[in-house]
């Protein structure tokens, strides 16, 4: 059983940056693939980013794609997502995900609660 718990949304202007953590429980965090996800009003769910177990692999939706980076630190049990440039449309709640055998938008067996990122024009 894995509990995520993100933090580090907010408010920021159009062009700001955020960066967004996820603090996962267990001792078998290095061995989940993790991902961000985020979710509009009104709008579904859609992948953010992915990052494999060992942080050797990344995987970017095309949204985001030179803007956000996602990274881990598996001392810390924690997984990141740097959002640079961030725009309006980025406006969303954010949540982090893991799974043992997930990779980019499928597989996720643990979700956290999310946290919103707003972003004004």
């Amino acid at each position: 059983q894995v509990q995520l718990v993100e933090s580090g949304g907010g408010l920021v202007q159009a062009g700001g940056s955020l960066r967004l953590s996820c603090a996962a429980s267990g001792r078998t965090f290095s061995s989940y693939a993790m991902g961000w996800f985020r979710q509009a009003p009104g709008k579904e769910r859609e992948f953010v980013a992915a990052i494999s177990w060992s942080g050797g692999s990344t995987y970017y939706a095309d949204s985001v794609k030179g803007r956000f980076t996602i990274s881990r630190d598996n001392a810390k049990n924690t997984v990141y997502l740097q959002m640079n440039s961030l725009k309006p449309e980025d406006t969303a709640v954010y949540y982090c995900a893991a799974g043992v055998g997930a990779w980019v938008d499928s597989r996720y067996d643990y979700w956290g609660q999310g946290t919103q990122v707003t972003v004004s024009s």
